[in-house]
C-alpha cells in the first residue's frame, strides 16, 4: 500500500500554487515485475513554446533520527525512479521535494552537496507552513 510523505498534501498545494497541474497522485509506472510510485505527477503549460513541461516529485520528510540514512534512502529512491522515468516517461522530469528547514540545515553539507553534483539531483525546496515553492534547483 503506498504510504503519504508528511508533507504530500502541502507540497501538493505549493506546486498547484506554483501553476502545476496535477496529473498524477500518486504517480504510478509499471514495470514488468512490478510498479513502482512517486508521490506527485504534475505539469503545466508554457505559453512561449505552446509546450507542456512534465515533472515528477518524490517527496521526503527527513522526520527520522538520522538525517543521512535518510538521505541514503532518498537517494536510492531517486536514482531507481528516474532510471524508470528515462525508460517510460522520458520527458518528465524528477525532482527531490525537501522543505526549507531541511535543506538549510543538511543539504548544505558536504555529502549531500558532492552527491547533488554527482548525480545531478534536481531538487524542489518548499515551505510547508507556508504552503509554497521557496526553490527549484536545476
Amino acid at each position: 500500500m503506498y504510504a503519504r510523505d508528511l508533507f504530500h498534501d502541502a507540497v501538493k498545494a505549493a506546486l498547484q500554487k506554483d501553476g502545476w497541474a496535477i496529473t498524477h497522485d500518486p504517480l504510478t509506472i509499471a514495470l514488468a515485475d512490478g510498479q513502482l510510485q512517486i508521490d506527485l505527477g504534475a505539469e503545466r503549460l508554457i505559453a512561449a513554446y505552446k509546450d507542456e513541461q512534465q515533472i515528477a516529485v518524490e517527496i521526503k520528510s527527513f522526520t527520522a533520527p538520522s538525517a543521512i540514512s535518510e538521505f541514503h534512502t532518498a537517494l536510492g529512491q531517486y536514482l531507481n525512479y528516474r532510471v524508470v522515468l528515462k525508460l517510460k516517461e522520458p520527458n518528465r522530469l524528477l525532482y527531490l521535494g525537501v522543505s526549507v528547514e531541511i535543506y538549510e540545515s543538511f543539504f548544505f553539507r558536504q555529502l549531500p552537496q558532492l552527491s547533488l553534483q554527482e548525480y545531478q539531483i534536481k531538487l524542489v525546496i518548499f515551505d510547508p507552513e507556508g504552503e509554497v515553492i521557496v526553490k527549484w534547483i536545476n
